[in-house]
């Protein structure tokens, strides 16, 4: 929210109150003097009046983790294991899963307690391809590139899917490209070939690239340099 915002929401201050303290130079945002209301503060920003303490500001956590088969992109299921179990950190109850795996894929998951980050990574406008290796029961022929290019039509949810590029790697294997991430769609694209996908492992999102030295079920915290790529 903006800070104006934030220090009049504060019971003890009126909108003319934060007015003249923002004016006054007597706040600071992570160790900067800010005078602009219009400033966006979230709740990992520390936010000070003089040296009275506002707001503590509460770490961002980032976590690339290798999720294997038969582990749940969930923060709790009565039956299976959850991604969370999988992580030895405090406060999990905090974090979240940034583009969700079925129980059967493995690779690449991202696990954060920011939101607007975990968003940009995800959503469609953002653009940022999803890869997956896909191993499938018949051969794969070059004509299914073109088709998902173009766009597969889905009637159960009455849309056409976004462009996915595929790179044919032998002829039961591929890398598949996709922007969005629609209901079991890897399966139900392969599927329009009748072609059962036998194997689904997701490699990269966006810039973020699976660690090759993560063995399934471990994980690590991105770098700043991550971070910042998304």
């Amino acid at each position: 929210m903006r800070l104006d915002r934030f220090l009049s929401n504060l019971p003890q201050f009126s909108r003319a109150d934060a007015r003249l303290l923002l004016a006054g130079g007597r706040i600071r945002v992570n160790g900067q003097t800010i005078g602009d209301g219009r400033c966006e503060v979230r709740e990992f920003s520390r936010i000070e009046l003089d040296e009275q303490l506002l707001q503590a500001g509460k770490p961002a956590r980032y976590f690339m983790l290798h999720k294997p088969v038969g582990v749940v992109s969930a923060t709790e299921h009565p039956q299976h294991r959850t991604v969370l179990d999988l992580l030895d950190e405090p406060d999990k109850h905090e974090l979240h899963i940034g583009g969700r795996l079925d129980l059967g894929t493995s690779g690449l998951l991202l696990i954060t307690n920011d939101g607007l980050w975990s968003r940009r990574l995800t959503e469609p406008r953002s653009r940022l391809g999803k890869v997956y290796r896909v191993q499938t029961e018949q051969p794969i022929t070059p004509e299914y590139i073109e088709v998902f290019a173009q766009g597969l039509y889905f009637a159960y949810e009455n849309l056409t899917t976004l462009p996915a590029e595929l790179q044919i790697l032998d002829s039961h294997c591929a890398l598949l490209t996709l922007h969005e991430g629609r209901y079991h769609q890897v399966k139900r694209m392969f599927g329009h070939f009748q072609n059962k996908v036998i194997g689904l492992h997701r490699e990269r999102m966006g810039p973020l690239l699976l660690d090759p030295d993560l063995a399934p079920g471990e994980y690590r915290a991105l770098s700043a340099e991550e971070i910042a790529q998304v």
